[in-house]
């Protein structure tokens, strides 16, 4: 029945009822229009086909004003409907028919505006919602949940998991029944915090994508029990690299260390080692521990706060690479030449000690400008000797085709009170740059093992981008005046590495542009089966050099002691990762999304609380994104990013052109393009609501469309 209903709803451009569907496909008896109707409920519910309110049929693909995806609602109660093959679809706040963020929905797209379609929401096809984070309050001598964030749906909460909060306490309710009609039965399952905690909305945001602080009883148990420092018994089947000249470089706040370097040069060859915590021998395989730590999958760093992938008494404790003190590792020595490739190498078990723990400001100091702070002095040329091997490591991997993506990102300060206090753009000078360039080596030369020894292993991989997207990058690029030649259809690291170093534009213009470039190719993800990392144009590559911060990592050194140290190549064993890896990979690249999502989420909310304490103020910014309602614009200093309003643009009417992602003004054809600079001043900003509202100072200059020359608009 359902293919003949397919069949012939495939032939008709106008949606029919029952009974002229029953009469075409000729059935006759009772039976038979029963099964129609059940047919047509089933292909219904599936998105197959649409039901009219008058009760009337057709194929959605004969709709093409029907459009189904992610919604994307914002504080301000409108949303948008994210499409990959087009302009995103608009849904005013009275159109939304109680769709929430993330939820998958059916769309009617009004009108015929095919540059800012509008639409409106026809069916919640799949909820998102599975935890609400919200504030006990005493209402009427009653406690009472309030969700955080605006909320579109009747919560209807568990009185027992009442009982046990407290007015002003936050809380986590997730969603244990699904009533109808936007009603849910839901149960308190995490305390948070108090209200009068500090950094609490850092936690309140951390809930939503699961993300909490506390440690599961039987895995504190098993930290509590872990020792403070490496024992005799540690030190069997390790290599004693304690006399080595060995330290750390990072940033002065870091207190999970994870990574150590070395370097001598002998004959012709630097010899490398980056010597990693090996977490591995402390965390064992399915303890509760472990169990704890693929369930977060990474540690989350949040505004200068972290909620580890581990306790701290492992994180910052035993397994911290902290100066002065031996520790349990994994050391790879490298021998490297001088075009930058590895001709050989060895890994083992170790015991090393960290001579020092640098800074990257003391480092960069040393490595740019020549200036040794106190008790550097006995490092200063070996820092030097690793500047040298690090150009060169990075002077290989750019001919092979790497891309640049060095975007600058934001630093936040909070006060003690958990009160963003100043915003910075993030340095990243030799120091960061050197520690990068031996950390990917390490990476790559790991990865290598597994592929050599056709062992099962976790990659970290990144696929070839679509020709489609790349295509409508550089479209995008054409609008700004800026001509890319290259073919998209045999996409390679190397022809896509020609196609950025075409771009010539402002520092500030660049870094919007290189985003876009990002944006255009997939996302990295982890996975058993090694498909090579595009952006890093690298055959092999994993994650081996943070185990404790991030699962894979932590996997792959279980991984070496297994296969490499261990010898444990039967059947059996590799059967078991060959089965468990998949999973592993899965969850690990679920978990990195959701803690990147936090992380936005969270630097999102500090901007518009540090920018309530500068309404009134202006700044210069760039132009970072445009739409049919305004214009995304971050400023140079400090990377904020706020909204100038379409309607409190100065000088004329301006509408959105797609084709040139420019607003154009109707009479003097002034326009605002991405990449532009212009002036702002903070007319609003909201922590509550993550908003920042910017006007334009001054009205541009006559810009006349069609302009070649990228970022001369004046001012």
């Amino acid at each position: 029945m359902k293919e003949k209903v397919l069949n012939f709803l495939n032939t008709q451009y106008d949606a029919l009822d029952i009974m002229a569907i029953n009469d075409a496909l000729g059935l006759t008896t009772p039976d038979e229009l029963a099964e129609l109707i059940t047919t047509l409920n089933e292909l219904v519910s599936d998105l197959v086909v649409y039901e009219t309110k008058k009760k009337k049929y057709i194929l959605y693909s004969k709709c093409p004003n029907f459009k189904t995806g992610i919604i994307d609602v914002n504080k301000k109660g409108f949303g948008f409907l994210l499409q990959e093959d087009g302009p995103d679809i608009h849904i005013a706040p009275k159109e939304l028919n109680y769709a929430l963020d993330g939820d998958t929905v059916l769309v009617e797209v009004l009108g015929s505006n095919l540059e800012s379609p509008e639409g409106k929401v026809l069916k919640v096809i799949k909820r998102d919602v599975k935890n609400v984070v919200g504030m006990i309050n005493m209402i009427d001598n009653k406690l009472v949940f309030v969700p955080k964030d605006k909320c579109h749906i009747e919560l209807i909460i568990d009185p027992d998991s009442l009982k046990k909060c407290v007015d002003g306490e936050i809380v986590v309710a997730s969603i244990t029944k699904d009533l109808g009609k936007n009603r849910y039965e839901a149960t308190i399952t995490r305390h948070i915090a108090h209200k009068n905690d500090a950094s609490k909305d850092i936690l309140m945001v951390a809930a939503t994508y699961d993300i909490y602080p506390d440690f599961p009883e039987e895995a504190m148990t098993q930290a509590e029990a872990m020792p403070t420092e490496v024992l005799r018994k540690d030190y069997q089947g390790r290599v004693d690299l304690t006399d080595e000249m060995i330290f750390t470089i990072d940033s002065y706040d870091t207190h999970d260390i994870d990574d150590a370097v070395s370097l001598k040069y002998e004959k012709g060859l630097y010899h490398l080692g980056v010597h990693i915590a090996d977490v591995s021998y402390y965390v064992t395989e399915n303890s509760p521990l472990d169990v704890e730590a693929l369930t977060r999958g990474t540690s989350s760093y949040l505004a200068g706060s972290v909620i580890p992938q581990l306790p701290h008494k492992l994180s910052n404790g035993i397994c911290s690479l902290n100066p002065s003190e031996p520790r349990c590792a994994i050391s790879l020595i490298m021998d490297i030449n001088s075009s930058g490739k590895v001709t050989d190498y060895n890994i083992f078990p170790s015991i090393i000690k960290s001579n020092k723990k640098m800074t990257y400001t003391a480092v960069n100091n040393i490595l740019s400008n020549d200036i040794i702070e106190p008790g550097y002095e006995r490092f200063a040329e070996n820092l030097k000797l690793m500047n040298e091997l690090a150009h060169i490591i990075r002077a290989e991997r750019v001919m092979r085709g790497a891309s640049d993506f060095d975007i600058p990102e934001a630093k936040i300060i909070c006060d003690e009170q958990g009160v963003a206090r100043d915003i910075s753009v993030r340095e990243r000078g030799e120091g960061e740059r050197l520690i990068e360039d031996f950390m990917i080596v390490a990476n790559e030369t790991v990865a290598r093992i597994f592929t050599d020894m056709d062992l099962p292993g976790i990659y970290r991989v990144h696929d070839i981008p679509k020709p489609e997207k790349i295509q409508k990058f550089i479209t995008f690029c054409s609008s700004l005046g800026l001509t890319i030649k290259g073919h998209v259809e045999k996409i390679t690291p190397k022809s896509f590495q020609k196609m950025l170093d075409q771009i010539k534009a402002p520092d500030y213009a660049l870094n919007i542009i290189k985003s876009l470039a990002v944006r255009s190719m997939p996302k990295a993800y982890y996975s058993p089966v090694n498909i090579g990392h595009f952006g890093l144009a690298s055959r092999n590559y994993l994650h081996f050099t943070s185990p404790i911060r991030r699962y894979p990592d932590l996997q792959t050194h279980r991984l070496l002691h297994k296969f490499i140290f261990e010898h444990q190549l039967d059947e059996e064993t590799i059967h078991h990762y060959e089965n468990i890896l998949e999973g592993v990979a899965r969850q690990s690249s679920e978990r990195e999304v959701a803690a990147v999502e936090a992380e936005r989420a969270v630097d999102k909310m500090k901007m518009a609380e540090y920018m309530e304490q500068h309404v009134g103020q202006s700044y210069k910014g760039v132009i970072s994104g445009v739409t049919g309602f305004g214009l995304f614009v971050q400023l140079i200093d400090n990377l904020v990013e706020g909204l100038v309003s379409i309607t409190t643009i100065p000088g004329d009417y301006f509408e959105y052109v797609e084709d040139l992602e420019a607003l154009i003004g109707k009479h003097h054809k002034i326009m605002y393009r991405m990449g532009d600079l212009i002036q702002v001043k903070c007319v609003r900003a909201s922590k509550e609501d993550n908003q920042i509202d910017f006007e334009i100072i001054k009205e541009k200059e006559k810009h006349e469309v069609g302009e070649e020359t990228h970022g001369r608009n004046k001012k």
